[in-house]
């Protein structure tokens, strides 16, 4: 099935580099496709316990989904998210 998540703090390339590369190193998880525009993570899965994963993994990255709070170590863990891609 495909899914898709709006997420905060998604600036640039960079970020979604390193969204893509740890997606897919999720089990069951396939075919990520990062629209940075409008902050949007599509990926295609087996289960839905894997969105909730999926939606943990991009917190822990500092990409938040828009339902969540969007705090203070969310944006320096995305910033840091995004040099790593860059840098990649």
């Amino acid at each position: 099935m495909r899914t898709s998540i709006i997420v905060q703090n998604l600036k640039c390339g960079g970020c979604a580099k390193t969204i893509t590369n740890k997606l897919l190193q999720e089990k069951g998880v396939s075919k990520v496709d990062v629209d940075v525009e409008a902050s949007k993570i599509s990926f295609d899965h087996n289960k839905h316990e894997d969105t909730i994963q999926i939606k943990n993994t991009l917190k822990s990255l500092g990409y938040p989904s828009i339902e969540d709070n969007n705090t203070l170590m969310d944006k320096t863990k995305s910033f840091i998210s995004c040099a790593t891609g860059k840098l990649s």
